[in-house]
């Protein structure tokens, strides 16, 4: 694609797929018809990072709020999850694709905590790409319990109050080790983060496409890559500090 730079590439990419139920309501389809289009969508996402070499890909997959969902839908949604993590690992192995669950895991039904548990240790010495799926997440739930953590330690006499920085704030988040997305795309055009990755999105360049979610492909990826490509990431600092 014209003016994209495969040297400048985001290290990181967080998606928040937005837009299943409408796609499936703009077609008079049931809601279920949205999440499998949804899926193929993610299957293709996953591949072409994969094959730019991008080095972490975040996919906010089923947050803690969608439980409230109707039991019908929540259901469906967690058979194609456990269907989806069976039939994908003979994919990441081949592309070399490491997989983490991030999220209140022990939340979900325990057939798709065992698929979960197993598909990671499967792919725990790939060396590809890391594929992040945000289950059962909460941001601020992960904050408080990184807070709890922490407070644990001081209390035990581990970790002194002064002592307590950024990096302990961290090392403590379910996303402990990886670097902070460079690049959030959200589909469907809404303009929030919806409870995802606050912390870890303190500096990360956004972008929002009307696009819905099971309709986005590898075409619309590059130029989420490439609109990316052409901002200036200062961090704090003026332009020519950042130049020089």
């Amino acid at each position: 694609m014209e003016g994209f730079e495969l040297e400048n590439l985001p290290r990181h990419i967080a998606v928040i797929m937005d837009g299943n139920g409408r796609w499936a309501e703009s077609r008079r389809l049931g809601r279920i018809r949205g999440h499998r289009r949804g899926v193929e969508a993610a299957r293709e996402v996953v591949r072409v990072c994969s094959e730019l070499g991008i080095g972490a890909l975040t996919l906010y997959t089923f947050s803690k709020e969608n439980w409230s969902r109707p039991k019908k839908e929540v259901d469906m949604l967690m058979g194609f999850l456990e269907s989806h993590l069976k039939s994908e690992a003979s994919m990441m192995m081949e592309k070399g694709i490491r997989f983490r669950a991030v999220g209140n895991i022990g939340e979900l039904p325990e057939s798709v905590i065992r698929v979960v548990r197993d598909l990671e240790a499967e792919t725990a010495a790939n060396t590809g790409m890391l594929l992040q799926l945000a289950l059962s997440y909460s941001a601020r739930e992960e904050i408080t319990e990184a807070c709890k953590a922490i407070a644990q330690k001081v209390a035990d006499g581990e970790l002194n109050v002064e002592d307590i920085s950024e990096e302990t704030v961290e090392a403590a988040l379910y996303t402990s080790g990886v670097p902070d997305p460079d690049l959030l795309i959200r589909t469907s055009g809404e303009i929030r983060l919806s409870n995802f990755l606050l912390w870890q999105v303190a500096y990360t360049e956004f972008y929002v496409t009307d696009v819905l979610w099971p309709d986005f492909n590898r075409k619309h990826l590059l130029e989420a890559i490439r609109c990316y490509q052409g901002r200036e990431r200062r961090f704090g600092l003026t332009t020519e500090q950042v130049a020089g």
